[in-house]
């Protein structure tokens, strides 16, 4: 009797036992979305979009910068211009000189005497030429002046305005100086390889009149090795620098 009584309190004291708590929203398991023909299409294409890496192509200067894009002239640029641009002053001196720069003119000594040679190599920087208003010449002349001048302006843009994004960095052009420089830059490039290939293709279909005469040791070592550095070196800055400019424009798109 005594336990019956004391099991009957025990019960009553214990607590009553609570149900669990119901599941809240966030945790619930929501339905899948249902699979349309628009949303297998919308992931097939993030699928397959590709993944862009820019990657640096030998003789090209870098263009990863902190800022992103970025010019520099290559060495070898530099070098091409250091001995290419004082030889075009020095030849279009001689050209838009004429005929005071001719042997027996006042100014054909000292800076000039050179061309004694040149002029009989090569008809086009003659006195017979220039006596025949062969145009050319002329013509060709002036468009060293410009282009001479552009290669100028590109230089001073690089060594003025270039700067070294981070410390012991390669100093180079970003934004739109950069954008300036190159573009001056592969103009200029482009310029000289058009009008080098131009003069040599008047040669030629012009029957070599001006400098058939030539034997071939001549003929190879006075005027193709001469000229030939013109089309090499101007088909490389070419190459470089569009290759910098193709570079820009990926990373914009």
């Amino acid at each position: 009797m005594v336990s019956t009584r004391a099991a009957s309190r025990a019960a009553s004291a214990a607590p009553e036992s609570t149900p669990p708590p119901p599941e809240s929203a966030s945790t619930s398991a929501l339905p899948p979305l249902p699979t349309t023909p628009a949303t297998t299409r919308r992931r097939t294409a993030a699928s397959k979009q590709p993944t862009t890496t820019t990657k640096k192509r030998p003789g090209r200067p870098s263009t990863a910068a902190a800022n992103g894009w970025s010019h520099a002239p290559t060495t070898l640029t530099l070098l091409w211009l250091a001995v290419s641009v004082p030889l075009v002053i020095w030849d279009t001196g001689y050209m838009l000189g004429r005929p005071r720069t001719f042997e027996g003119g006042d100014l054909h000594w000292p800076l000039w005497v050179p061309y004694r040679l040149y002029a009989e190599v090569d008809h086009v920087y003659s006195r017979k030429a220039y006596d025949a208003n062969n145009g050319f010449s002329g013509a060709q002349s002036a468009l060293n002046v410009v282009e001479t001048v552009m290669y100028l302006v590109y230089v001073w843009l690089f060594w003025s305005r270039a700067e070294s994004a981070t410390p012991g960095a390669r100093r180079s052009l970003s934004g739109r100086r950069g954008a300036l420089a190159v573009l001056i830059g592969f103009s200029a490039a482009v310029m000289t390889l058009s009008k080098t290939a131009l003069y040599v293709a008047h040669e030629y279909f012009a029957g070599f009149s001006n400098v058939g005469h030539n034997t071939t040791f001549d003929l190879i070592t006075l005027w193709i090795l001469p000229n030939g550095p013109w089309l090499v070196f101007s088909a490389y800055m070419v190459w470089s620098q569009g290759g910098n400019i193709l570079d820009g424009l990926a990373q914009a798109s």
